[in-house]
């Protein structure tokens, strides 16, 4: 996960550029990414509160929530496996969001341990 430093149209138009220079095959296209995470995480109820346009939340079972973000899927081939996923968010949910993911890691780990 890593914030973009500039407009999302500008990376994307960066991006279709480079893979012209390059001769390489551009695919974009919208879709939605989905991960799990902890349901006893300490911020995950201030994502709920914040309920960003692009994020929904869906309970699985006691242990984890469903986290589904919409947004845009770049790859050099139109069914690709490797690309990158875009998300264009406001600051507080982004914020959030990463906290989460940063938490969620710990937790992991701590889980193994």
């Amino acid at each position: 996960m890593e914030r973009l430093a500039q407009p999302l149209e500008d990376w994307v138009e960066t991006r279709i550029m480079l893979a012209r220079q390059a001769g390489v095959g551009f695919n974009i296209e919208l879709s939605t990414a989905s991960f799990l995470l902890p349901i006893d995480l300490p911020y995950l109820s201030k994502l709920q509160v914040e309920r960003a346009e692009e994020i929904a939340l869906s309970a699985c079972d006691a242990d984890y929530i469903e986290v589904s973000l919409k947004g845009t899927w770049i790859a050099s081939e139109a069914q690709g496996e490797e690309g990158v996923f875009v998300v264009e968010m406001g600051d507080r949910a982004e914020f959030l969001l990463f906290n989460l993911w940063q938490e969620s890691l710990a937790y992991v780990s701590a889980m193994k341990d």
